[in-house]
């Protein structure tokens, strides 16, 4: 069998099994024995434990749940209800003061927590009613809680970006930076289109309440004195502090980024016992066991994920994939369009964990053949799996907002995320265009490579 015709079977394999709704980790293992079986030594099969061993016994691989303990101490608390109502207190004067709120809270709380569905879930649980009561649509409520909760597999720390670090070879601590530049960029575009559309939201609000409908607070003067403006702070720059100490640790060289990640996970139980009295075993039990599960889930896909990358490897696979996409000879601009389409392909029905431990071995060599930055890449990549996080049909992010307002139809959350999705677009456009976006501040603090 010619290893076209085998990675045509390999590919299709996998894709029956996963449509036939077994879980990710069990499927992609499932597909990696059986061609073990069937097309590698019959010693082969003796070796699967240590094959997912070696590949997983790297100290980088040890900072994932040490960030799951920490997102989960801030997902658990009132953190994320404390930082959206500081933020709005403060720049409930602007307009569209309310939305550009939830995009900053969005921000902070990504890039404390690490995780997408945490943040849309920690603010949008407070943000959606918040915006509803004060008379903005549904759908832009809904859509920019999942569009600002994308934001946590972009800001550092990154789950996302630890694991393409690993499959690329390549420093974290400069993915950490380079995802800062994009990072902010998103935040730009986002709050910049809540300022845009406050006026459509204002005059909807006006227009209800003409036709005899409720006055929503949209409409009326919110006020806030500087005391109450104030007294907000104190619950929320210990977390700002929390963040500014892990990131000085980890690009200060005082900790490696798993040390960093086990100083945030500290410190953020320790915020939460001192500032929201959450220390008692029966108060911890909820952190712990959540991070305990989604860490298991977690490392069961990355150790299954390699082991599936193993046999592409092993049966030239991922070899030939790669050798036949350079002889193509596309334009490097073509290529890359073709590999980000079929990154957004898989997003339709892969966690972004899935996506690069699974393409990774196959898209890599001829992006460094054809000259790219393959820490550039990796932030454009991780742009692009953020898409997957809120377009249909499985985007996570709209499952979450459907969780926290099952009252909003499934319709309107898909318009409503639909700008921030031609946002991401231009965000990737404007990366490709201007590079130094993302390599900018890499470059300036860690030196060229």
């Amino acid at each position: 069998m010619s290893d076209l015709t085998l990675g045509a079977l390999y590919g299709a394999v996998t894709l029956v099994v996963m449509f036939s709704g077994m879980p990710i980790a069990f499927a992609l293992g499932v597909v990696a024995t059986g061609f073990m079986y069937f097309f590698m030594p019959p010693s082969s099969l003796d070796t699967i434990t240590q094959n997912v061993y070696e590949e997983m016994a790297s100290i980088t691989l040890l900072s994932i749940p040490l960030f799951i303990l920490k997102g989960a101490a801030i997902g658990k608390s009132p953190a994320g209800k404390d930082l959206y109502s500081a933020i709005h207190t403060w720049m409930h004067k602007i307009p569209g003061g309310l939305g550009i709120a939830n995009v900053f809270a969005c921000a902070l709380f990504a890039a404390m927590a690490g995780s997408s569905p945490a943040t849309c879930s920690a603010i949008g649980s407070a943000g959606i009613p918040e915006m509803r009561k004060r008379g903005y649509s549904p759908g832009f409520a809904a859509g920019i809680i999942a569009a600002g909760g994308t934001l946590g597999i972009l800001l550092p720390p990154s789950i996302t970006m630890i694991l393409y670090a690993v499959a690329a070879e390549q420093s974290l601590g400069r993915l950490f930076l380079a995802g800062i530049g994009p990072g902010i960029l998103l935040v730009v575009l986002f709050a910049g289109y809540a300022v845009y559309r406050a006026r459509k939201e204002y005059h909807l609000a006006l227009d209800i309440y003409q036709k005899g409908g409720e006055k929503s607070a949209y409409l009326e003067d919110e006020h806030f004195t500087l005391k109450e403006k104030v007294e907000m702070l104190p619950r929320v720059l210990p977390f700002i502090v929390l963040l500014i100490g892990v990131m000085v640790a980890l690009y200060g060289g005082f900790a490696t980024p798993s040390e960093t990640a086990g100083l945030g996970a500290l410190l953020a139980l320790v915020l939460l016992a001192v500032i929201y009295g959450v220390w008692k075993p029966k108060d911890l039990s909820p952190i712990l066991g959540s991070s305990i599960r989604e860490s298991t889930m977690l490392l069961l896909i990355i150790g299954m994920s390699l082991l599936y990358s193993y046999v592409m490897s092993y049966l030239h696979i991922s070899q030939s994939a790669a050798a036949w996409v350079v002889s193509m000879h596309l334009s490097k601009w073509v290529l890359l369009a073709v590999i980000l389409l079929m990154v957004v392909v898989f997003g339709f029905f892969l966690p972004p964990v899935s996506i690069i431990l699974m393409t990774a071995p196959i898209i890599l060599p001829p992006l460094r053949e054809a000259g790219f930055d393959l820490i550039w890449f990796g932030i454009v990549m991780t742009v692009v799996m953020e898409m997957g996080l809120i377009h249909p049909p499985v985007g996570l992010n709209i499952f979450v907002i459907k969780n926290i307002a099952p009252d909003i139809p499934l319709k309107d959350v898909i318009w409503g995320v639909f700008p921030f999705l031609l946002l991401m677009v231009l965000a990737v456009l404007l990366l490709c265009f201007f590079p130094s976006i993302a390599t900018g501040l890499p470059d300036m603090i860690m030196g060229a490579k």
